[in-house]
């Protein structure tokens, strides 16, 4: 006789049940941090009720104690903590956080409910140690609106907690130590922002707007850099945050719809003194509020509450930037729309034996974005394939106390997208 099914039905929704009541929680990047103990816990209270999306960022300016001063370096982990509570009905908002305006969050809060949510946000920021060198103003900006329709309001905790090394296995994790070789293993000795100076009426990052919008920040780069890597922070919104689904020109001119254009193909691009010498092809991320609200409860899409940040290696381009002289980096977005918010790190790693480096550049090639769309349709259905190709070579050499030693970045791109049967846009 077949077995009875009814256990089985119970036991999933039992599952369910208990799925379904569990706080929303993103961890990313943690490692062990629940068998040790935080060495310092400052903890930031910013109860995050505008009533416009135009309210100034909270700022909180924070003095490092003492013994984060004397041994900043003796710790297994740093880790930002986000905890945030919110009750009625809401979109989702996007936020940051910024020490120094250097971004150490991107995220998206958790849609609420009328009988209230909470939900936390945990963060690896060990690459940012050397922001505990000296007073840092932290900024959170969340751009809420409040109106008859929307009214829930988010209340925010933010905590940063530092965990001394582990014992049985000190050089494991830790910043930067002496007997690294090359050195290259360690955390940044200095994080320059490149992002809107405050006092702000919203978030430190930059707006791009179009395609045609081109975003600066100028900077003066210590002489005895001996590494540099160019950290980004990148998201879409409005008309671009499905930018991934948007319909090509073609289409639009032909039948004259109103649908969002642009095609479904983005790049940042990051250029130095007006050389490129980088390019983004972001990751999609689905909010909490993306395509339907219920799709991410209880876990959201990935990436939405910890926004990607991307790396770009600049260090053979260091031979133009070493000379004590200002210097201009430069941010731009590939076919984008209103609008998308966008922001960097630079991180410096400097030769604490050495007043100045010695550089050259041996190779930079920046070949132009090669791009082929066929299309076939008739009617409001067809197909589109668009091919996409990008190709960006550095090598350049420093000589450091660490010895001379040549680096080679190398990013080649390849990207392939089939739209067919046009009545997927009518």
């Amino acid at each position: 006789m077949a077995s009875s099914p009814f256990p089985l039905l119970s036991i999933s929704l039992f599952l369910l049940f208990l799925l379904l009541h569990q706080p929303l929680f993103s961890t990313t990047n943690l490692h062990k941090l629940r068998s040790l103990r935080p060495d310092f816990l400052p903890q930031i209270s910013t109860p995050s009720s505008n009533d416009t999306p135009l309210s100034p960022p909270t700022h909180y300016f924070e003095t490092p104690p003492s013994h984060c001063l004397s041994h900043p370096k003796e710790f297994s982990k740093i880790f930002l903590e986000w905890r945030a509570i919110s009750k009625g009905r809401q979109y989702d908002r996007i936020f940051g956080v910024w020490v120094g305006g250097v971004e150490l969050l991107r995220s998206c809060t958790a849609e609420p409910i009328p009988t209230g949510i909470v939900w936390s946000v945990e963060k690896d920021i060990a690459r940012y140690y050397s922001l505990r060198l000296k007073n840092q103003t932290l900024a959170v900006y969340l751009g809420n609106v409040i109106d008859k329709a929307h009214y829930g309001i988010y209340h925010v905790n933010v905590t940063l907690h530092f965990y001394p090394p582990e014992e049985e296995n000190l050089d494991s994790h830790g910043g930067n130590r002496e007997n690294l070789v090359p050195g290259y293993n360690s955390w940044a000795d200095l994080v320059l922002p490149i992002s809107r100076n405050l006092p702000l009426n919203d978030g430190l990052w930059f707006e791009i707007e179009n395609s045609t919008n081109f975003v600066f920040k100028e900077l003066k780069i210590p002489r005895n850099v001996y590494r540099a890597v160019l950290e980004v922070y990148v998201s879409f919104h409005e008309n671009d945050e499905f930018w991934y689904s948007n319909v090509p020109n073609e289409y639009i001119d032909v039948y004259s719809t109103s649908f969002l254009g642009n095609g479904p193909f983005r790049e940042v691009l990051v250029s130095l003194d007006g050389d490129l010498v980088g390019s983004i092809w972001p990751f999609t991320v689905i909010y909490t509020g993306g395509v339907s609200p219920l799709l991410w409860r209880p876990i959201s899409g990935i990436g939405s509450f910890s926004l990607p940040s991307y790396d770009i290696e600049i260090t053979p381009f260091l031979g133009k930037i070493l000379d004590g002289k200002t210097h201009k980096i430069g941010l731009n977005v590939t076919n984008a729309l209103n609008v998308c918010y966008i922001d960097a790190n630079l991180h410096l790693w400097l030769d604490k034996h050495g007043v100045k480096t010695e550089w050259k550049i041996l190779k930079h090639v920046g070949l132009p974005l090669v791009v082929s769309l066929v299309s076939n349709f008739s009617g409001f259905d067809g197909t589109f394939l668009r091919s996409v190709s990008r190709s960006i070579k550095l090598t350049g050499w420093v000589k450091s106390s660490y010895g001379n030693i040549t680096t080679n970045a190398i990013q080649d791109f390849y990207y392939n997208k089939l739209n067919s049967d046009g009545r997927q846009w009518k």
